[in-house]
């Protein structure tokens, strides 16, 4: 089994569907522009984060530079290279946010969690990913990102109902 291949074993069935699919849109010369496509789906399976292996086997499976790929990565904020929670929460402290207590939001948050900016709940649950610069909803201010989904006009009892709604 040569290398190319054992790193391909580490992605799933679904994940290397997926990857070609979006590497179809692309020129096949081109096809390492799929690589935000492949972490995302990548960090799914692998439990909300990535690591060297997995992020190797995407470099395998696109033919790219190892580092290429960890320099995509690292750049943006939706990849997580360190394990985190169940869910994701990302508090926006810009300035309509701030202004309409933002700070508060993310006080409220860490203190009812437990943890600070970056840390994970003991039970895994949360992780609080970060203090995020702006989440582009500023007429819903303050308002926050879980898993990718924005809540807005925030009040300390909307915060409850919708992590206590979390499984």
């Amino acid at each position: 089994m040569s290398v190319v291949e054992n790193k391909k074993a580490v992605l799933s069935g679904h994940a290397c569907k997926v990857i070609d699919k979006w590497v179809a849109k692309f020129p096949a010369e081109h096809k390492q522009s799929a690589v935000i496509t492949a972490l995302t789906i990548v960090q799914e399976e692998n439990g909300g984060s990535l690591n060297p292996d997995v992020m190797d086997a995407v470099a395998e499976y696109l033919g790219m530079a190892r580092i290429a790929v960890y320099e995509v990565a690292s750049f943006y904020s939706m990849f997580d290279l360190k394990p985190v929670g169940r869910h994701k929460i990302a508090v926006c402290t810009n300035i309509s946010c701030m202004l309409c207590g933002g700070d508060k939001i993310l006080d409220y948050v860490t203190n009812m969690l437990g943890v600070e900016v970056g840390e994970t709940t003991a039970d895994g649950k949360f992780t609080v990913k970060r203090e995020e610069e702006c989440l582009a909803a500023c007429a819903g201010a303050p308002m926050m990102a879980v898993d990718g989904h924005y809540h807005e006009n925030l009040t300390p009892e909307k915060i409850d109902a919708i992590l206590d709604g979390l499984e």
